[in-house]
């Protein structure tokens, strides 16, 4: 019959091709982007990690990616060995599986999956967490302090001046903008005017909510200068998609310079009898 499409030959063309599309998503053959020198996505498609800690995060991914790529390939290769023994003729045998050797097969099955798999990410991840992410600077290593007051659709940012106090004369306010130096680490506290914000900064592979009432904090350290994107990774309203910043990496020199020119600005700028401008909070070291 012409035209007709046959189920059983379209499933057997559709394996290869669904095994060749994963293996090659996951073995990396993807296209790099390139824009304005900086590389926004790496070979796995991720934004490029230029953070001290990130690699951290992307471990686990591969991990996981790789892991669940040999599963799936295992699981496919028992598939197609099926079809290929129970062919037309194939006596069958019927069997309940709840048999001793079954049984036993299964948990020392499910027993390697689970502990290989699923273990290793467990502890990783907790030893992730307590080696990098929530292993926040001392005072003593002097890291930048920021803090960062989100609302309905922006992030308002405050540096303190040569005094080292917010809410003061020398006080650098940006929106939407912040800067670092690479090598020095950083520690900004959040605070939202409004609603739950999440300050998310995808190529730090980190981010934290800020909530309404209360402080919440995160700190990152950049190893190579750029542009990256702040997003929000919480839904925080009809114009959500339009709470975007943009962080700056430079190094010291650089920065220096930009402190520089941004607190005799904040100078000139400041107003001691406009009170939206003075939003700052004391820094607790806490």
């Amino acid at each position: 019959m012409t035209g007709r499409i046959h189920p059983r030959r379209t499933a057997r063309r559709a394996v290869p091709a669904t095994l060749l599309a994963t293996l090659l998503a996951t073995t990396g053959l993807a296209r790099a982007e390139e824009t304005a020198g900086l590389l926004v996505r790496d070979f796995m498609g991720r934004p490029t990690d230029i953070s001290l800690d990130g690699h951290r995060s992307d471990w686990l991914f591969d991990v996981t990616t790789l892991s669940v790529s040999l599963l799936f390939v295992i699981m496919v290769g028992i598939i197609l060995f099926v079809l290929s023994k129970h062919r037309k003729g194939h006596q069958a045998h019927y069997d309940h599986g709840v048999g001793g050797k079954s049984l036993v097969q299964t948990a020392i099955i499910s027993s390697i999956i689970f502990f290989g798999v699923d273990g290793t990410l467990l502890v990783n991840s907790f030893l992730d967490l307590h080696n990098g992410f929530w292993k926040f600077p001392k005072p003593e290593e002097n890291p930048i302090q920021i803090e960062v007051m989100a609302q309905q659709w922006a992030w308002n940012v405050r540096y303190p001046g040569p005094d080292n106090k917010f809410n003061t004369a020398d006080d650098i306010v940006t929106l939407n903008d912040v800067r670092i130096p690479v090598g020095k680490p950083v520690l900004v506290k959040l605070r939202s005017k409004d609603v739950i914000h999440s300050f998310y900064l995808p190529n730090f592979r980190t981010k934290q909510d800020a909530i309404p009432g209360t402080t919440t904090k995160i700190w990152f350290q950049a190893t190579r200068p750029g542009a990256v994107e702040i997003g929000c990774a919480q839904h925080c309203g009809v114009h959500h998609y339009r709470m975007r910043g943009a962080l700056t990496a430079m190094d010291e020199k650089e920065y220096a310079s930009w402190y520089e020119g941004a607190v005799a600005d904040a100078r000139r700028k400041f107003d001691p009898n406009d009170p939206e401008a003075l939003w700052g909070w004391d820094w607790e070291s806490k």
